[in-house]
């Protein structure tokens, strides 16, 4: 039978590059490690790292036993993590990632409000406009917008968001766009991380559909919404912003909506997890909690 401890050590040697580096982050001697993952080896019957005076290598086995420890020290975790809700609330900790937005302005305030009600849960949350593999990185939820295309994972719906097309006033006094096909041929600011930036389904005043394709070539890229805002603000051209992070430069005049009897479809906002059987209790409340507060 595996043994907890010893999959324990292996991961944390393995996440920190150096059997010296893992004694030091658990606590143990260097000998004690050692002795561990010989064992880990020798019950399993393979080589699971290559040891060289500089470096620790894994092998084709050590790799799948790698993130598939890490997956069942997960679920270990939430295991006992339930048990003990069951008597004294949600414990352990929950790791949360969110684009450095959406995160300041919406998710921060709410996991605050959850972590006071929550006493005996450690929270750590993590700003990345990159989309994190959720099991190796450890995450438990990641709140992400738009559409989703990764089946590996589950996705729970909290709410829809509007997106606008925005731009200066001095910029659109320049260009008065005031039809579709203007939108169409316009400077757009792109957001390079989108699978499709340059083609948006959009409705007009009467309800009716259509794909409006940006037919000028971009010459201004972005990877976040804040960095399209900052281009949008500074005169670059025109942005495809949510409501939610443009309501104030709306409110104060700094950006403009343009063409406002154009629609573009809503956007959803999801809390993403891992596809496994036994969703852990501070998963599932914090995930209602969220759709609570932001519903």
């Amino acid at each position: 039978m595996l043994n907890l401890q010893r999959i324990t050590i292996f991961v944390a040697v393995v996440d920190s590059g150096s059997l010296t580096a893992a004694a030091g982050v658990l606590g143990l001697t260097k000998a004690v490690v050692s002795f561990n993952i010989r064992q880990l080896e020798n019950e399993l019957g393979v080589t699971l790292l290559l040891r060289s005076t500089r470096r620790l290598t894994l092998t084709e086995p050590g790799q799948l036993f790698y993130q598939r420890g890490v997956t069942l020290l997960k679920e270990a975790e939430s295991l006992q993590d339930d048990v003990r809700a069951n008597h004294a609330g949600l414990t352990g900790e929950l790791r949360i990632t969110t684009t450095p937005e959406y995160g300041a302005q919406v998710v921060i305030p709410i996991l605050a409000a959850f972590s006071q009600q929550h006493p005996g849960l450690r929270v750590r949350h993590v700003s990345s406009s990159h989309h994190a593999d959720l099991i190796s990185e450890r995450f438990d939820v990641a709140i992400r917008l738009g559409t989703l295309a990764d089946s590996r994972y589950h996705a729970a719906l909290i709410a829809r968001f509007t997106i606008l097309p925005v731009a200066t006033p001095e910029w659109q006094a320049h260009h008065a766009v005031d039809s579709l096909e203007a939108l169409a041929q316009s400077e757009w600011i792109v957001h390079e991380r989108l699978s499709t930036p340059l083609r948006w389904q959009v409705s007009d005043e009467h309800g009716r559909s259509s794909t409006l394709e940006i037919k000028r070539a971009p010459r201004v890229f972005a990877d976040s919404a804040q960095a399209l805002m900052a281009f949008a603000l500074a005169g670059s051209g025109l942005a495809l912003l949510p409501e939610w992070l443009v309501k104030t430069a709306l409110e104060e005049g700094t950006l403009l909506h343009i063409l406002p009897g154009v629609t573009f479809a809503q956007q959803g906002i999801y809390a993403v997890y891992p596809d496994a059987q036994h969703v852990p209790a501070k998963v599932r409340t914090f995930i209602d909690f969220l759709r609570a507060r932001v519903g």
